[in-house]
């Protein structure tokens, strides 16, 4: 078993294949996955509609080609019976995210909706948020909060980002809180700017994560060692 409280720095299926079977109590990340973009993708557009060049490519990291099933079954492997798998994804892969995780065992309990508070330019309705498919594996268990609706609302971060698709710690935290209990352990095969990790340390949960790019990699632990030199 890896040592938790650690983020590290492997790919994402690598890492899995390390952790033991029926061990984590809770899943949340926000994996990478194909961008497309708002608007026509001929030369002649432009201004808020254009495509830019990571939409153009349908990639936004360089990392970016791993599939949902490089990594559902071994996710669907470690996460506990009864446990909670929370996956954030667009409305363009939302149907390949349901059938490969559907198909390795897991079940769809809810799909909730992040409300960001900005929009992002679509000629087919502005979009204003992001899904978060919410899946269990095994028998069904309530949420500790069974009044909290589907949708959230919480600000989306603006002005500097350790990461370009950064997420809220309130976000994170109350998907957390719900699904998990204190000093369960957290899994986040997508950590990116350290966010999940920051919310465990808040709601004194364990956490293991993985991020494959070595630049947020260095500044995600950066941030936690910051965050947690300033709570102490």
């Amino acid at each position: 078993m890896l040592e938790v409280n650690k983020i590290y720095n492997v790919n994402t299926i690598e890492g899995l294949k390390q952790i033991e079977y029926n061990s984590v109590d809770l899943v949340f990340t926000d994996p990478p996955y194909k961008l497309v973009a708002g608007g026509k993708t001929s030369g002649n557009t432009s201004g808020i509609f254009a495509p830019s060049e990571e939409s153009r490519s349908g990639k936004m990291f360089k990392d970016n080609n791993i599939k949902f099933n490089d990594w559902s079954s071994d996710t669907y492997r470690v996460l506990k019976d009864g446990g909670h798998c929370y996956i954030m994804v667009n409305d363009r892969n939302m149907q390949e995210l349901l059938n490969e995780f559907t198909k390795v065992g897991f079940k769809v309990l809810n799909i909730l909706f992040w409300s960001k508070g900005n929009v992002t330019p679509n000629k087919w309705y502005m979009k204003a948020g992001e899904f978060i498919v919410m899946f269990r594996k095994g028998k069904a268990t309530n949420i500790n909060n069974m009044g909290d609706s589907t949708l959230l609302s919480f600000k989306n971060g603006v002005g500097h980002k350790l990461h370009p698709t950064e997420k809220p710690v309130d976000l994170i935290t109350k998907l957390i809180l719900n699904s998990s209990k204190e000093n369960d352990l957290v899994l986040d095969p997508f950590m990116g700017s350290g966010s999940t990790a920051i919310s465990c340390i808040d709601t004194n949960r364990q956490y293991i994560g993985f991020e494959i790019d070595e630049s947020y990699y260095n500044e995600s632990n950066k941030r936690i060692n910051d965050y947690v030199c300033i709570n102490q």
